[in-house]
């Protein structure tokens, strides 16, 4: 797969979610961490943004660089929500928990796309 295309996959992957956090913020508002500082809400939004802008920087190849690290960063930035998760979905039924469960190794994964997506990016000239 061109890195082209793994930018496009990259971009949904992040545009998607980012989206879905100001459309149906609750659940996300319920994931984030108690020990984290502020309102849930403040952090879903910011979560959200991140993600957008990042999904749609990483469409533009003078800025996929840059985006694509950054990006790398967010899906390790959030990774303690998904442990959090866990946590909060120990009464849930099976399958809910087999997805709470599933989130924690999928980081792997969008991390390395979003190294590799980086990588693949050209590197910007410098100023003249």
């Amino acid at each position: 797969m061109t890195n082209e295309r793994l930018a496009r996959v990259l971009s949904l992957i992040l545009l998607v979610p980012g989206a879905l956090h100001f459309a149906a913020p609750k659940p996300f508002d319920a994931i984030v961490p108690d020990e984290v500082p502020g309102d849930a809400r403040a952090w879903t939004y910011a979560s959200g943004m991140a993600e957008i802008g990042l999904g749609a920087a990483v469409l533009a190849p003078r800025t996929r660089r840059t985006a694509a690290g950054l990006a790398a960063m967010l899906f390790i930035a959030v990774f303690p929500a998904n442990v959090n998760m866990v946590r909060l979905w120990v009464d849930k039924s099976p399958a809910l928990k087999a997805v709470a469960w599933a989130r924690l190794p999928l980081q792997v994964p969008l991390i390395a796309l979003a190294l590799l997506v980086r990588r693949g990016a050209p590197r910007r000239a410098a100023a003249e």
